[in-house]
């Protein structure tokens, strides 16, 4: 195993990602954010964007899971799109490349199986992570040669699991039935929750939203108080 990927081996990987219209969107709140979360213990980094990442690694000397979010008209796919967003992290330097492996088309209809295709034949040595939403997508991930595969997506497309838990049930099954490492993303709210994902097999956990995102963790505590 790639000793990047063994390095994050029972660890919290956090996400460090603020989207324009949130108010901690900044290159250089995101770069603090990620210093902290190295401080408290993170053993890699999940950050969105060219520019967010050049500055995060500016700051932390870990890992970092790179990924663009950018929106085009022809595809519901926006986590590393096309080839544009894979030269972007590239450059960049990140370590492992995320991106949708979902049963999706992307921009201008390529398919999942080209894509990886382009991406291995113009950058045979980088590591690529399929962010998958269900079994079958993982299954097919692990047979089109990714290093890694994530539950990022699962309750995010109109097909797969709906619910407010982490799903545990696809980390366990993935972890169980594949030849590679599963990282946990999805839901991760509490310790529990980051345990319960190692405990069903998860190589490591990715916590963002109830790390990095106060207004979403506020909400979470009005929302309580008001029921």
């Amino acid at each position: 195993m790639n000793h990047i990927i063994e390095s994050l081996k029972g660890g919290i990987i956090v996400s460090c990602q603020a989207l324009e219209h949130e108010p901690l969107h900044s290159s250089y709140i995101m770069s603090k954010m990620a210093y902290a979360a190295e401080i408290g213990g993170a053993i890699a980094i999940r950050a969105n964007s060219y520019e967010d990442i050049v500055e995060i690694k500016k700051a932390v000397k870990l890992p970092i899971l790179g990924i663009v979010k950018r929106d085009y008209d022809d595809s519901e796919i926006y986590i590393t799109p096309t080839m544009k967003e894979i030269d972007e992290l590239v450059q960049a330097t990140v370590e492992i490349i995320a991106l949708d492996a979902t049963d999706r088309l992307r921009p201008s209809n390529v398919t999942l199986d080209e894509f990886v295709s382009q991406i291995r034949s113009k950058y045979p040595n980088q590591l690529i992570m399929a962010d998958v939403s269900t079994y079958e997508e993982g299954i097919k991930a692990w047979k089109l040669g990714f290093d890694i595969v994530s539950t990022t997506l699962s309750g995010y497309t109109p097909y797969s699991k709906k619910g407010e838990n982490p799903d545990f049930e696809l980390i366990e099954r993935l972890s169980r039935d594949t030849e590679v490492p599963i990282i946990a993303e999805g839901k991760i709210w509490t310790r529990e929750d980051a345990v319960e994902a190692l405990r069903r097999g998860a190589h490591a956990v990715v916590v963002g939203t109830a790390i990095t995102r106060p207004s979403d963790i506020t909400r979470r505590f009005v929302e309580a108080i008001r029921k």
